[in-house]
This record gives C-alpha cells, structure tokens and sequence, in this order.
C-alpha cells in the first residue's frame, strides 16, 4: 500500500470513530468548542517529537505540581519544535505553499481565518469556526498530508514512515482581547523566537506580511 493509501485509510477510520481529540481529549487546558468561538490550533509533523523524548518529558513531569504541569509540558515542547526536530518538511517552499493555501481555501467559508505561521515542523492557526474544529483541522491535514506524501521522493523531503502529520492537534479558545492579542503576538513572533528569521514580518510563512488587515475582535462576526 503506498504512503497516500495509508494516509486515506487512517483518515477514512478516524472519521468513521470520530474526530481525533488529541492533547485536549486529556484535558490538559480549558477545551470549549463551540461554532463562532475564536479558537487557537496548533499540530505538528509525525516526526517533530521523538516518543523517547515524550516519554521522558511525562516522568519528569510526574515531579511537577499538578497546577504547574501543562504550563512546564508545554514550554518544552514549545522549545524541542522551535529546535527543529525530525525532517522539517514544511521548511521546503513548495510545501509550505500548499499548507498555507488549504488555510487560506476554507476562509470566509468554514471559518474566518484571523492568523497564521508555517513553521518548519509545526503550524500555528487562529480561526473563529463555522464549522466543527475537529473537521476543519482534519481537512487541512487530509489535503496536505496526502500531497506532500506523494511527493516525499520527488521532492526529496525526507518523512519516515507512511503519515505526513502527527494524529493530535491542540487547541485553546480565546478568553478576552488581552488573550487574543498575546496569542497573535505568539503566532507571528514564532519565527523571530526559533532563530529563522529577524522581524516577524520577514517570515514569508506567516500572516505577519498582512497583519493589518487581520480583524481582531472575539464578538461573533466575520
């Protein structure tokens, strides 16, 4: 079976047992998911994070008082991205075209599409949905994953195995302004944090090229 087969077939399952939850199937943050609810999605390539480093990360954790251990998991792993691990697929152009492209397909129609950034193996999105979260994040990934690995020969990019994106996603909605501002701030300053680049605005992966025309209210429109 080739690799775009395989991704078919878990897609195909996935959706027949329901959407994947996740890092928030867990519980580890305040996950409300409702229709015109602003909502912040991360997910990450299959290959970003080895499972040893997982693995050890949760004993470590085990130490960590239970108030304090999503904030301490996720830093780490904020770092262990931001360090480039695994292929980094999405730092090739012409694949980091065709994800930004699938964000920008569904905008004004599945969602508004508020912000953005591609980094090289991991996306960050902030969208207020029109649609189930779990099936637009699916979508996303169903097209793109599916392209890329038809194309990780040719294109020489380097994926193990037969799944382009790692199952889970998390994601978070917004609770105030102050939050929404922080969190775009995050989205666009990413590349600047990671080393790739000098100014947010330099990453050619990002909706920081267009932030002015990114409307930033948590009320119901768009």
């Amino acid at each position: 079976m080739s690799g775009a087969n395989k991704i078919e077939g878990a897609i195909k399952a996935e959706l027949e047992l329901g959407v994947p939850d996740g890092w928030r199937s867990r519980g580890y943050l305040p996950h409300r998911e409702e229709l015109g609810l602003v909502q912040f999605i991360t997910y990450r390539l299959a290959d970003s994070l080895p499972q040893e480093k997982l693995r050890a990360l949760e004993v470590e954790l085990a130490r960590v008082p239970d108030g304090e251990r999503e904030i301490a998991r996720r830093k780490q792993i904020e770092v262990w991205l931001d360090s480039g691990l695994g292929c980094c697929a999405l730092r090739r152009g012409e694949v980091a075209k065709v994800v930004e492209a699938a964000f920008l397909h569904g905008d004004g129609v599945r969602y508004h599409l508020m912000a953005w950034c591609v980094m090289p193996n991991h996306v960050h999105v902030l969208i207020r949905p029109r649609d189930a979260l779990g099936k637009i994040v699916q979508s996303w990934k169903s097209f793109t994953g599916r392209w890329a690995m038809e194309r990780n020969a040719e294109l020489e990019l380097g994926v193990p195995g037969a799944v382009f994106w790692m199952r889970e996603y998390w994601d978070r909605f917004m609770r105030d302004e102050r939050h929404l501002r922080q969190t775009l701030e995050y989205i666009h300053t990413n590349p600047v944090k990671a080393g790739l680049c000098g100014r947010a605005e330099d990453w050619r992966w990002s909706s920081a090229r267009r932030a002015g025309s990114a409307e930033l209210q948590l009320g119901s429109g768009g």
